[in-house]
Protein backbone atom coordinates (compact mmCIF):
# COMPACT_ATOMS: atom_id res chain seq x y z
CA UNK A 1 0.00 0.00 0.00
CA UNK A 2 1.12 3.52 -1.06
CA UNK A 3 1.45 6.31 1.31
CA UNK A 4 2.64 10.49 0.82
CA UNK A 5 6.11 9.16 1.79
CA UNK A 6 6.44 7.53 -1.94
CA UNK A 7 6.44 10.92 -3.29
CA UNK A 8 9.48 11.86 -2.63
CA UNK A 9 12.84 10.23 -3.53
CA UNK A 10 14.29 8.58 -0.43
CA UNK A 11 13.12 4.66 -0.83
CA UNK A 12 16.04 2.41 0.26
CA UNK A 13 14.88 -0.96 -0.25
CA UNK A 14 12.47 -2.18 -3.94
CA UNK A 15 9.46 -1.60 -1.39
CA UNK A 16 6.97 1.23 -0.82
CA UNK A 17 8.17 3.45 1.59
CA UNK A 18 6.14 2.17 4.89
CA UNK A 19 7.94 -1.06 4.43
CA UNK A 20 11.04 -1.49 6.37
CA UNK A 21 13.86 -3.34 5.22
CA UNK A 22 13.71 -6.21 7.32
CA UNK A 23 10.66 -8.66 8.57
CA UNK A 24 12.11 -8.67 12.33
CA UNK A 25 8.92 -8.02 14.38
CA UNK A 26 11.20 -5.74 16.61
CA UNK A 27 12.11 -3.00 14.10
CA UNK A 28 10.98 0.40 15.43
CA UNK A 29 11.65 3.89 14.74
CA UNK A 30 11.14 6.51 17.74
CA UNK A 31 11.33 9.88 18.91
CA UNK A 32 12.74 11.09 22.42
CA UNK A 33 12.86 14.47 23.98
CA UNK A 34 14.28 15.83 27.18
CA UNK A 35 13.07 19.54 28.68
CA UNK A 36 14.04 21.26 32.34
CA UNK A 37 14.41 24.83 33.17
CA UNK A 38 17.66 24.97 34.27
CA UNK A 39 19.78 23.85 37.30
CA UNK A 40 19.12 27.07 39.62
CA UNK A 41 15.27 27.26 38.33
CA UNK A 42 13.11 28.86 41.69
CA UNK A 43 10.22 26.32 42.69
CA UNK A 44 9.73 22.61 42.58
CA UNK A 45 12.42 20.27 40.42
CA UNK A 46 10.81 19.47 37.19
CA UNK A 47 12.17 17.10 34.31
CA UNK A 48 9.87 16.41 31.57
CA UNK A 49 10.42 13.48 29.21
CA UNK A 50 8.56 12.54 25.85
CA UNK A 51 8.67 9.27 23.23
CA UNK A 52 6.83 8.69 20.59
CA UNK A 53 7.78 5.13 18.38
CA UNK A 54 6.83 3.55 15.07
CA UNK A 55 6.63 -0.18 14.94
CA UNK A 56 5.82 -1.35 11.54
CA UNK A 57 5.79 -4.94 11.74
CA UNK A 58 4.13 -5.02 14.62
CA UNK A 59 1.21 -2.33 12.74
CA UNK A 60 1.29 -0.02 16.39
CA UNK A 61 2.21 3.77 17.06
CA UNK A 62 2.44 4.85 20.39
CA UNK A 63 3.83 7.63 22.61
CA UNK A 64 4.09 8.65 26.27
CA UNK A 65 5.30 11.77 28.45
CA UNK A 66 6.16 11.43 32.04
CA UNK A 67 7.08 14.05 34.40
CA UNK A 68 9.05 14.29 37.51
CA UNK A 69 7.73 17.22 39.45
CA UNK A 70 8.77 17.13 42.82
CA UNK A 71 7.58 14.20 44.31
CA UNK A 72 5.23 13.42 41.49
CA UNK A 73 5.44 11.30 38.95
CA UNK A 74 2.70 11.64 36.47
CA UNK A 75 2.32 10.25 32.69
CA UNK A 76 -0.14 10.21 29.60
CA UNK A 77 0.24 7.44 27.14
CA UNK A 78 -1.35 6.57 24.15
CA UNK A 79 -1.66 3.47 21.83
CA UNK A 80 -2.87 3.35 18.25
CA UNK A 81 -3.01 1.14 15.25
CA UNK A 82 0.02 2.59 13.24
CA UNK A 83 -2.56 2.77 9.69
CA UNK A 84 -0.39 3.34 6.50
CA UNK A 85 0.77 7.10 6.53
CA UNK A 86 4.21 6.82 8.26
CA UNK A 87 4.05 10.90 7.82
CA UNK A 88 1.28 10.71 10.66
CA UNK A 89 3.11 11.73 14.26
CA UNK A 90 -0.04 12.33 16.04
CA UNK A 91 -0.92 9.44 18.90
CA UNK A 92 -4.56 10.21 20.45
CA UNK A 93 -3.52 13.66 22.47
CA UNK A 94 0.46 13.75 21.72
CA UNK A 95 1.83 14.99 18.38
CA UNK A 96 5.10 16.17 17.16
CA UNK A 97 5.38 17.90 14.16
CA UNK A 98 9.21 18.66 12.15
CA UNK A 99 9.59 22.41 11.51
CA UNK A 100 12.89 22.23 10.23
CA UNK A 101 14.59 18.80 9.81
CA UNK A 102 17.45 18.40 12.30
CA UNK A 103 16.74 21.91 13.75
CA UNK A 104 13.35 22.80 14.76
CA UNK A 105 10.65 20.56 16.02
CA UNK A 106 6.94 21.17 17.98
CA UNK A 107 5.54 18.59 20.64
CA UNK A 108 2.54 19.00 21.32
CA UNK A 109 0.00 16.93 24.26
CA UNK A 110 -3.39 18.33 23.72
CA UNK A 111 -6.07 18.85 27.42
CA UNK A 112 -7.68 15.08 27.96
CA UNK A 113 -10.16 14.24 29.62
CA UNK A 114 -7.53 10.35 30.32
CA UNK A 115 -4.88 12.80 31.31
CA UNK A 116 -6.31 15.91 33.20
CA UNK A 117 -2.81 16.68 34.99
CA UNK A 118 -0.40 17.49 32.12
CA UNK A 119 -0.74 19.43 28.59
CA UNK A 120 1.75 20.83 26.50
CA UNK A 121 3.41 23.05 23.76
CA UNK A 122 6.42 23.23 22.89
CA UNK A 123 9.10 24.05 20.69
CA UNK A 124 12.86 22.53 20.66
CA UNK A 125 15.08 24.59 18.37
CA UNK A 126 18.71 22.75 18.27
CA UNK A 127 21.68 24.92 19.62
CA UNK A 128 24.12 22.18 18.51
CA UNK A 129 24.45 20.07 14.94
CA UNK A 130 22.74 16.57 14.89
CA UNK A 131 25.50 13.89 15.94
CA UNK A 132 25.31 10.44 14.52
CA UNK A 133 26.23 7.78 17.22
CA UNK A 134 28.11 4.72 16.59
CA UNK A 135 26.06 1.87 15.64
CA UNK A 136 24.85 -0.38 18.31
CA UNK A 137 24.88 -4.37 17.70
CA UNK A 138 24.82 -7.41 19.85
CA UNK A 139 23.79 -11.10 19.12
CA UNK A 140 22.21 -13.31 22.10
CA UNK A 141 22.30 -16.82 21.20
CA UNK A 142 22.59 -16.21 17.04
CA UNK A 143 19.50 -13.56 17.60
CA UNK A 144 20.15 -10.01 16.62
CA UNK A 145 18.96 -8.36 19.84
CA UNK A 146 20.34 -5.03 19.19
CA UNK A 147 20.78 -3.59 15.55
CA UNK A 148 20.05 -0.21 15.66
CA UNK A 149 21.12 4.04 15.06
CA UNK A 150 20.54 7.03 16.77
CA UNK A 151 21.60 10.94 16.53
CA UNK A 152 21.40 13.47 18.64
CA UNK A 153 21.89 16.90 19.36
CA UNK A 154 21.00 19.30 22.14
CA UNK A 155 19.27 22.68 22.23
CA UNK A 156 15.79 25.09 24.11
CA UNK A 157 12.50 25.30 24.80
CA UNK A 158 9.97 27.54 24.12
CA UNK A 159 6.09 27.60 25.06
CA UNK A 160 3.83 26.48 28.07
CA UNK A 161 3.39 23.54 29.94
CA UNK A 162 0.29 22.59 32.10
CA UNK A 163 0.42 21.23 35.06
CA UNK A 164 -2.69 20.22 37.38
CA UNK A 165 -4.27 23.35 35.54
CA UNK A 166 -0.98 25.86 36.12
CA UNK A 167 0.42 27.08 32.96
CA UNK A 168 4.11 27.28 33.15
CA UNK A 169 5.76 29.84 30.89
CA UNK A 170 8.96 27.68 28.65
CA UNK A 171 11.15 30.47 27.78
CA UNK A 172 14.37 29.92 25.61
CA UNK A 173 16.75 31.59 27.80
CA UNK A 174 16.52 29.20 30.63
CA UNK A 175 15.23 25.88 29.65
CA UNK A 176 17.47 23.22 27.91
CA UNK A 177 17.34 19.72 27.06
CA UNK A 178 18.12 17.25 24.36
CA UNK A 179 16.21 14.75 22.12
CA UNK A 180 17.20 12.17 19.40
CA UNK A 181 15.73 9.99 17.23
CA UNK A 182 16.72 6.07 16.75
CA UNK A 183 15.70 3.61 14.80
CA UNK A 184 16.50 -0.03 13.77
CA UNK A 185 15.64 -3.65 15.93
CA UNK A 186 15.59 -4.08 19.56
CA UNK A 187 13.12 -5.89 22.06
CA UNK A 188 9.48 -4.40 21.83
CA UNK A 189 6.16 -5.47 22.04
CA UNK A 190 4.78 -8.57 23.71
CA UNK A 191 7.23 -10.47 25.24
CA UNK A 192 9.10 -13.62 23.60
CA UNK A 193 9.09 -17.11 24.89
CA UNK A 194 12.67 -16.90 25.55
CA UNK A 195 13.77 -20.41 24.72
CA UNK A 196 17.25 -21.61 25.95
CA UNK A 197 17.40 -18.32 27.12
CA UNK A 198 15.60 -19.14 30.16
CA UNK A 199 18.32 -21.51 30.88
CA UNK A 200 19.52 -21.11 34.43
CA UNK A 201 23.10 -21.44 33.22
CA UNK A 202 22.81 -18.71 30.75
CA UNK A 203 20.25 -16.54 32.90
CA UNK A 204 22.71 -15.68 35.38
CA UNK A 205 25.02 -14.48 33.15
CA UNK A 206 22.80 -12.13 31.19
CA UNK A 207 23.18 -8.74 32.74
CA UNK A 208 22.71 -4.82 31.31
CA UNK A 209 24.95 -2.31 32.04
CA UNK A 210 24.59 1.28 30.12
CA UNK A 211 25.56 4.84 30.62
CA UNK A 212 24.10 7.51 28.20
CA UNK A 213 25.06 10.91 28.71
CA UNK A 214 24.11 14.14 27.10
CA UNK A 215 25.70 17.34 28.48
CA UNK A 216 25.22 21.00 27.41
CA UNK A 217 27.48 23.65 27.78
CA UNK A 218 27.74 26.90 26.70
CA UNK A 219 30.02 26.31 23.88
CA UNK A 220 29.60 23.02 23.38
CA UNK A 221 27.98 19.74 23.90
CA UNK A 222 29.26 16.45 24.86
CA UNK A 223 27.51 12.85 24.33
CA UNK A 224 28.27 10.00 25.80
CA UNK A 225 27.47 6.18 25.48
CA UNK A 226 28.40 2.85 27.16
CA UNK A 227 27.18 -0.46 27.21
CA UNK A 228 29.14 -3.61 28.86
CA UNK A 229 28.68 -7.16 29.73
CA UNK A 230 28.98 -8.45 33.48
CA UNK A 231 32.99 -8.68 33.18
CA UNK A 232 32.94 -4.95 31.57
CA UNK A 233 33.68 -6.00 28.21
CA UNK A 234 32.60 -3.10 25.74
CA UNK A 235 29.72 -3.61 23.12
CA UNK A 236 29.84 -0.29 22.24
CA UNK A 237 30.72 3.12 23.03
CA UNK A 238 31.08 6.62 22.04
CA UNK A 239 32.57 9.75 23.50
CA UNK A 240 31.88 12.66 21.08
CA UNK A 241 31.99 16.99 21.78
CA UNK A 242 29.64 18.57 19.45
CA UNK A 243 30.41 22.14 19.00
CA UNK A 244 27.67 24.92 18.74
CA UNK A 245 29.69 26.89 15.68
CA UNK A 246 28.32 24.32 13.39
CA UNK A 247 31.45 25.16 11.11
CA UNK A 248 33.91 23.31 13.61
CA UNK A 249 33.71 19.12 12.77
CA UNK A 250 33.01 16.62 16.16
CA UNK A 251 35.73 15.76 18.39
CA UNK A 252 36.25 12.76 19.26
CA UNK A 253 37.26 12.77 22.58
CA UNK A 254 38.70 8.92 23.07
CA UNK A 255 37.69 5.69 25.12
CA UNK A 256 35.51 6.77 28.08
CA UNK A 257 35.77 5.59 31.34
CA UNK A 258 33.44 5.58 34.48
CA UNK A 259 34.13 5.62 38.40
CA UNK A 260 30.65 5.87 40.27
CA UNK A 261 29.30 5.77 43.57
CA UNK A 262 25.79 4.76 44.66
CA UNK A 263 23.30 5.49 47.25
CA UNK A 264 23.11 3.18 50.00
CA UNK A 265 20.64 0.31 49.52
CA UNK A 266 20.28 1.05 46.05
CA UNK A 267 21.87 1.29 42.48
CA UNK A 268 21.23 4.99 42.04
CA UNK A 269 24.08 6.77 41.51
CA UNK A 270 25.25 9.54 44.25
CA UNK A 271 28.53 10.57 42.26
CA UNK A 272 30.20 10.02 39.03
CA UNK A 273 33.52 10.74 37.46
CA UNK A 274 33.99 10.59 33.15
CA UNK A 275 37.21 9.93 32.42
CA UNK A 276 38.01 10.23 28.55
CA UNK A 277 41.37 8.64 27.46
CA UNK A 278 42.68 9.76 24.00
CA UNK A 279 46.02 8.51 22.50
CA UNK A 280 48.76 10.82 22.57
CA UNK A 281 50.40 8.90 20.01
CA UNK A 282 53.96 7.32 19.79
CA UNK A 283 55.75 8.69 22.89
CA UNK A 284 53.49 11.05 24.03
CA UNK A 285 51.16 10.34 26.97
CA UNK A 286 47.76 10.13 26.58
CA UNK A 287 45.23 13.15 26.82
CA UNK A 288 42.98 12.94 29.77
CA UNK A 289 39.63 14.42 30.10
CA UNK A 290 37.93 14.09 32.91
CA UNK A 291 34.07 15.20 33.68
CA UNK A 292 31.94 14.77 37.08
CA UNK A 293 28.68 14.57 37.65
CA UNK A 294 26.03 15.11 40.33
CA UNK A 295 23.02 13.72 39.52
CA UNK A 296 20.28 16.09 40.80
CA UNK A 297 17.19 14.84 40.33
CA UNK A 298 16.15 11.07 39.13
CA UNK A 299 13.61 10.18 36.83
CA UNK A 300 12.81 6.71 36.15
CA UNK A 301 11.97 6.57 32.94
CA UNK A 302 10.70 2.88 32.59
CA UNK A 303 7.65 4.02 35.31
CA UNK A 304 4.46 3.80 33.57
CA UNK A 305 5.72 4.39 29.89
CA UNK A 306 6.17 1.24 28.77
CA UNK A 307 9.82 0.19 28.89
CA UNK A 308 9.53 -3.19 29.91
CA UNK A 309 8.17 -2.93 33.74
CA UNK A 310 4.61 -3.30 33.35
CA UNK A 311 3.65 -6.26 31.44
CA UNK A 312 0.36 -5.00 30.14
CA UNK A 313 2.07 -1.71 28.29
CA UNK A 314 5.10 -2.23 26.95
CA UNK A 315 6.60 -0.35 23.57
CA UNK A 316 4.65 -1.61 20.60
CA UNK A 317 2.37 -4.04 22.27
CA UNK A 318 -1.15 -3.95 20.73
CA UNK A 319 -3.91 -2.16 22.91
CA UNK A 320 -6.39 -1.21 20.68
CA UNK A 321 -7.26 0.95 17.41
CA UNK A 322 -7.19 3.67 19.96
CA UNK A 323 -6.27 3.52 23.75
CA UNK A 324 -5.28 7.06 25.75
CA UNK A 325 -4.50 6.91 29.80
CA UNK A 326 -2.82 8.89 32.63
CA UNK A 327 -0.71 7.56 35.35
CA UNK A 328 0.08 9.30 38.71
CA UNK A 329 2.00 8.44 41.70
CA UNK A 330 4.21 9.73 44.46
CA UNK A 331 7.68 9.22 43.50
CA UNK A 332 8.34 7.85 46.99
CA UNK A 333 5.81 5.09 46.58
CA UNK A 334 7.17 3.39 43.49
CA UNK A 335 8.05 -0.24 44.21
CA UNK A 336 11.94 -0.37 45.03
CA UNK A 337 12.13 -3.57 42.50
CA UNK A 338 10.86 -0.96 39.67
CA UNK A 339 13.55 1.48 40.43
CA UNK A 340 16.43 -0.74 40.37
CA UNK A 341 15.06 -2.61 36.62
CA UNK A 342 14.10 0.27 34.96
CA UNK A 343 17.01 3.09 32.85
CA UNK A 344 16.80 6.57 35.86
CA UNK A 345 17.39 9.61 33.53
CA UNK A 346 18.59 11.93 35.97
CA UNK A 347 19.24 15.45 35.64
CA UNK A 348 22.50 16.47 36.40
CA UNK A 349 25.24 18.98 36.77
CA UNK A 350 28.21 17.98 35.20
CA UNK A 351 31.73 19.87 35.51
CA UNK A 352 34.89 19.91 33.68
CA UNK A 353 38.00 21.01 33.46
CA UNK A 354 39.69 21.75 30.19
CA UNK A 355 43.19 23.93 29.71
CA UNK A 356 42.57 25.75 32.73
CA UNK A 357 39.21 26.59 32.37
CA UNK A 358 36.14 25.13 34.32
CA UNK A 359 32.70 24.38 32.71
CA UNK A 360 29.16 24.03 34.54
CA UNK A 361 26.78 22.26 32.13
CA UNK A 362 23.64 20.55 32.67
CA UNK A 363 21.91 17.37 31.17
CA UNK A 364 20.97 14.00 31.23
CA UNK A 365 22.66 11.10 32.69
CA UNK A 366 20.71 7.92 32.27
CA UNK A 367 21.98 4.53 33.65
CA UNK A 368 20.75 1.20 34.28
CA UNK A 369 22.82 -1.38 36.21
CA UNK A 370 20.47 -4.65 36.20
CA UNK A 371 21.76 -8.14 36.62
CA UNK A 372 25.78 -8.92 37.67
CA UNK A 373 28.10 -6.03 37.22
CA UNK A 374 31.39 -7.62 38.54
CA UNK A 375 32.70 -3.89 38.59
CA UNK A 376 30.90 -2.41 41.03
CA UNK A 377 30.42 -5.71 43.10
CA UNK A 378 26.40 -6.75 42.30
CA UNK A 379 26.91 -10.58 41.66
CA UNK A 380 22.71 -11.12 41.47
CA UNK A 381 19.89 -8.93 40.03
CA UNK A 382 18.92 -8.18 43.83
CA UNK A 383 21.86 -6.73 45.17
CA UNK A 384 22.79 -3.22 45.94
CA UNK A 385 25.28 -0.95 47.54
CA UNK A 386 26.15 -1.16 50.81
Amino acid sequence: MLSPMDDFPIHQIAEPIRRVGTSDRNFYDRYYFNCHPGLDADGEPLFLIIGLGQYPNLGVADAFAVLRHGDDHIVARASRALGSDRMDLTVGPLRIEVLEGLHRLRVVLEPAAETPDLSFDLVFESDVPASLEARHFHRQLERVTFDTQRFVQTGRWSGTLTVDGEAIPVTDDTWRGNRDRSWGVRPVGEAEPPGRRADSALAGEQSFFWIYTVMQFEEFSIIVMMQEDRRGRRIVEDATKVWADRNREPEWLGRPEHDLTFVSGTREVARGTLEFHRPGGYGKPDTILTVTCEPLLPHYLGVGTGYGLEQDWRHGMWQGDLVVQGLREKVPAIEPWKKMLCPVDNLTRFTLTEDGDTHVGSGLFEIAIIGPCDRYGFASVGDVAP
